[in-house]
């Protein structure tokens, strides 16, 4: 990428900015987290990494965006997949939600680095706006959970949390890891298929349950 130093143009820094982004995913798919560096994302890039330091400082600005643009395709997904008028029962809207996490597990696997990785070595201004943005974006999901079930505001804003967090705890358990797996044939044990999309929509079932009253 030889003219990739030549972004001058608000326009051209946000290309340059979006090859960045685009470079760190395909190597996230191919590497481990911490084998992805500054250093080989300029070389997946053709660039040298002075040139990354034009438009970032770290690997985490580079997952933090991602991490955004991840969050946003999957609350785009949420409402679209619960028009105001669906009146879906509970059971079909946790198979619905079910479906819409496990096809955005990547929104997931990102996320999970998020606390302890990501989220530690940013600038506090690069976190104050994402964290800014976040709050702003969920506020149309929460409506709708309060609207479609019928919840109190902090009853949406639990549900929301607990399938959340499970989300990310138990893809993060389903997700394949060579190197457990390895291990796991050294000790002559198979990986155990945890079902995620299965899983996760009987905790979804669970908690409406809990949060509906019903």
């Amino acid at each position: 990428m030889p003219d990739f130093i030549r972004a001058r143009r608000e326009g051209q820094k946000e290309q340059r900015l979006q090859e960045i982004k685009a470079a760190t995913q395909a190597l996230f798919e191919e590497l481990p987290y911490h084998a992805i560096t500054l250093t080989v994302i300029a070389n997946r890039l053709g660039c040298s990494r002075a040139q990354l330091y034009q438009y970032i400082t770290t690997k985490e600005e580079i997952f933090l965006l991602l991490c955004e643009d991840k969050r946003r395709a999957y609350f785009a997904a949420l409402q679209a997949a619960f028009p105001a008028d669906c009146g879906y029962t509970p059971e079909v809207f946790a198979a619905v939600w079910a479906g819409l996490l496990n096809a955005h597990q990547d929104f997931l696997k990102y996320s999970s680095l998020l606390p302890i990785v990501i989220e530690t070595n940013v600038s506090v201004e690069r976190l104050a706006g994402f964290k800014q943005a976040y709050y702003t974006e969920v506020e149309d999901v929460l409506r709708l959970l309060e609207t479609q079930l019928g919840l109190s505001a902090q009853k949406a804003q639990a549900l929301y949390d607990d399938v959340y967090y499970h989300a990310v705890g138990l893809g993060s358990s389903c997700w394949d890891n060579p190197l457990i797996r390895q291990a796991l044939e050294m000790l002559g044990r198979k990986p155990e298929d945890l079902g995620f999309r299965q899983r996760i929509r009987q905790f979804i079932e669970m908690c409406l349950q809990y949060y509906c009253g019903r």
